[in-house]
C-alpha cells in the first residue's frame, strides 16, 4: 500500500497512528462445539483480500485473495483436513469461494465436493462507500468511520446495516438447519466478517452491542456449532 499521498496530506505520524487503530483487532474467542453425535456447522472467514490489504471498503466488490490470504486459507486447511465435512456452502463472492477451495484442499473426503453459493451470507453492502478508502475516511472523521464500520443500525447511502446482514443470515441458517438434521450432515461455510456476526448472534443469542464488538480473524481459524 503506497502511503505517500497520505503522508504528504496528513503527516506521517498521524497516518501511522490511524493505520495502527484501523488494524488493531482484539480477536474474539472462536467457539467450537463438535460433538460427533450431532451435525456440525463449520464457519470461517475468507483470507486477506486485496481490499483488506489496501484498506478499502470492500462490501459487495469482488476483491481477490492476496498471497497472504491464500496462506491463511492453507493454514486453515491443515486444521480442517481431518474433519468430517459433507457439504460446502460459500458466499457468492470470489474471496470466499477461493478461500473455501484452499481451506478444504487437504481434506480427502471434502475437496472434491461441489461448492454451493448463497447471496444471503455475502459481506455487508457498504453502498456508496464501496471502493473508497477506510484510511481516508478515518483521517477525515474517525468517529464517523467507526460508526459506519461497527454500528449495528447505521447504513451508508445505498448500503446495509449490520442488522440487515443479521436478518438475511438468520434466513439462511433457518433453511440449512432442517437439512442438516434430516440428512445428518456436517456443513462447512466460507463467508465474511459481518456475516459471521449473524451466525454468532443466532447461535449464541448475543445482543446487538455484543455482535458489533466481535472481531474474526481473516482465514486461519473457524467456529463450529452442533445442530441439536
Amino acid at each position: 500500500m503506497d502511503l505517500t499521498n497520505y503522508y504528504n496530506k496528513y503527516g506521517q505520524d498521524i497516518v501511522n497512528k490511524a493505520i495502527e487503530k484501523l488494524n488493531y483487532k482484539e480477536v474474539t474467542t472462536m467457539p467450537k462445539s463438535e460433538d460427533p453425535k450431532y451435525p456440525i456447522l463449520y464457519i470461517f472467514r475468507h483470507g486477506q483480500s486485496e481490499d483488506n490489504s489496501e484498506m478499502i471498503f470492500s462490501g459487495w466488490r469482488d476483491a481477490k485473495l492476496t498471497e497472504v490470504g491464500i496462506k491463511q486459507a492453507l493454514d486453515l486447511a491443515e486444521i480442517l483436513k481431518d474433519k468430517k465435512i459433507d457439504y460446502l456452502i460459500s458466499s457468492d463472492q470470489i474471496r470466499a469461494i477461493d478461500t473455501m477451495k484452499h481451506a478444504i484442499s487437504l481434506n480427502e473426503e471434502a475437496k472434491n465436493l461441489e461448492i454451493h453459493t448463497d447471496k444471503r451470507i455475502r459481506e455487508r453492502s457498504y453502498g456508496d462507500l464501496q471502493g473508497t478508502s477506510k484510511l481516508e475516511l478515518f483521517l477525515q472523521d474517525e468517529a464517523l468511520c467507526n460508526e459506519y464500520r461497527r454500528s449495528y443500525t447505521k447504513r451508508a447511502n445505498n448500503g446495509e446495516s449490520l442488522d440487515d446482514v443479521v436478518s438475511r443470515v438468520k434466513d439462511f441458517i433457518e433453511e440449512i438447519i432442517p437439512m442438516m438434521k434430516e440428512k445428518n450432515i456436517n456443513i462447512a461455510v466460507s463467508c465474511h466478517g459481518n456475516s459471521i456476526r449473524g451466525f454468532r448472534k443466532y447461535f449464541e443469542n448475543l445482543t446487538p452491542e455484543e455482535v458489533s464488538k466481535i472481531e474474526t480473524p481473516l482465514g486461519s481459524d473457524y467456529i463450529s456449532y452442533n445442530i441439536k
